[in-house]
């Protein structure tokens, strides 16, 4: 595969009525650099053909299953077979679908939570390293520019040592039983044998663990949560509370709710560190709070050149001017640009730079499946403390 070509994408999932699977096609074809041309895109053939057809792609292209799509592609000759797949299903079905591929030989971009237990998380990066294959997990939220600015400044030294990390992911949409009235992105959310052991731990919270962990640098090595059910007959959490201890001392907290009534998306970083503060909201995307201690606060704005010159991460994808806003297909893009060029790097045999590896992978996957064990030990235990084991 040379560079003077589009990366050829297949997707399984985000058939009929699938929220994230248009994101993701609208996403990776944002830059011109990656072409949709085959699909797996429901468990009923028919729709995924009428999916596909929707789509323009060739019919023979257009698949019942993704045993069928694996079996196929991989006997096309390689000048003509996808280069990767983008897997846009229910949690459950993550690991069988990319472990499939992965021993097919394809790349994998897979959304999270990468599967539903830390074994089958292990499994995937054991497969990932023997390969050599390039595995993209989409925590999209990392792919915003000003969260990469925070990021480098942590690196550079800027806030000194971290104290303390708050962090929240509140929603409202499941402040009611929407599971009951036919929804089908509330259905599978809230099966635990789809969404896996943690409902809003899984879905959300994971999210949370992934951005404290990006922007800080630091790794969670205890937790002391809570999970409730607050919606009478949901069978799996929809609230989440947890103190946090990090690798360096530093104390955390982490809530995640999809019962917090009026709010929408409201993700949310405060870092505080010996010299100075943090704070940034996906809902206002383009914005950091940057608060100097004895010092008036500052607001650093996504487009602006200083911002590139104290982050090249962050540089790489302002691609508009400032005062144009930039936000959630932008950053989902991000990631896609990165992970693609990787795998051009090492289909060229060249080693790719680190700006270029900046995207969570199968290690960050299996960071998050460990966070939500020990979430839901913790939650279980009497003890104040619960390890959280590598």
């Amino acid at each position: 595969m040379a560079a003077n070509r589009k990366l050829r994408m297949g997707m399984v999932g985000g058939g009929i009525g699938a929220f994230i699977g248009d994101v993701h096609r609208k996403a990776a074809a944002l830059d011109g650099q990656i072409e949709l041309v085959a699909g797996a895109f429901d468990i009923d053939p028919e729709k995924s053909k009428k999916v596909g057809r929707e789509l323009f792609l060739d019919d023979r292209r257009v698949y019942g299953s993704y045993d069928e799509m694996i079996e196929h592609e991989k006997a096309l000759p390689e000048s003509d077979r996808i280069d990767f797949v983008s897997i846009c299903t229910p949690n459950h079905t993550h690991f069988p679908i990319a472990k499939g591929f992965l021993e097919a030989g394809f790349h994998v971009m897979c959304e999270k939570p990468m599967t539903i237990s830390a074994d089958q998380a292990r499994q995937l990066d054991k497969i990932v390293s023997e390969k050599g294959l390039v595995f993209g997990l989409m925590h999209n939220y990392t792919g915003y520019p000003m969260v990469k600015l925070a990021r480098d400044m942590v690196r550079q030294g800027d806030v000194g040592k971290i104290r303390k990390v708050v962090v929240q992911y509140p929603q409202g949409w499941l402040a009611t039983a929407l599971e009951s009235t036919g929804n089908m992105q509330a259905s599978w959310r809230t099966d635990p044998a789809k969404s896996g052991g943690s409902g809003c731990g899984g879905d959300i919270g994971t999210h949370a663990e992934n951005l404290a962990e990006y922007i800080t640098g630091l790794k969670i090595t205890h937790l002391c949560a809570q999970l409730n059910t607050f919606v009478e007959g949901r069978k799996v959490d929809d609230d989440v509370n947890c103190l946090l201890k990090f690798d360096n001392g530093a104390s955390g907290v982490l809530h995640a709710s999809q019962i917090s009534v009026g709010e929408e998306n409201n993700l949310a970083i405060w870092v505080y560190g010996e010299k100075a503060g943090l704070e940034w909201h996906q809902e206002y995307p383009n914005d950091l709070w940057v608060k100097p201690l004895g010092q008036p606060e500052q607001k650093w704005r996504r487009g602006n050149p200083f911002v590139a010159e104290k982050s090249a991460a962050a540089g790489r994808f302002m691609r508009i001017p400032p005062g144009h806003p930039e936000a959630f297909f932008e950053a989902m893009a991000n990631i896609y640009r990165n992970f693609t060029d990787t795998i051009i790097a090492k289909t060229e045999g060249k080693k790719p730079d680190e700006i270029v590896l900046d995207f969570p992978d199968v290690k960050d996957g299996l960071r998050g499946m460990l966070f939500l064990e020990t979430l839901l030990e913790s939650a279980k235990s009497d003890k104040k403390w619960t390890e959280l084991k590598s």
